[in-house]
């Protein structure tokens, strides 16, 4: 009915070893693309959380002056 090679685990040895393997194929970032990057997605997200928070103020507003 079903195929047993698809069910059986491989062994945790060969799965390291796999994990191993292409952690040794990434290409680590530098000390200052890091910062780059890292400044960048600081940046981006106190942006979008201030435009979060001043549609939430508009939003807020409107349905006030609509209900009240």
């Amino acid at each position: 009915m079903g195929d047993s090679a698809k069910t059986e685990k491989a062994p945790k040895k060969s799965w390291f070893k796999g994990l191993k393997a292409e952690f040794k194929k990434v290409i680590w970032p530098d000390r200052k693309t890091l910062a780059t990057e890292t400044t960048a997605v600081v940046a981006v997200s106190i942006a979008v959380g201030i435009i979060i928070a001043v549609l939430d103020l508009v939003i807020q507003y409107g349905l006030n002056f609509l209900i009240g």
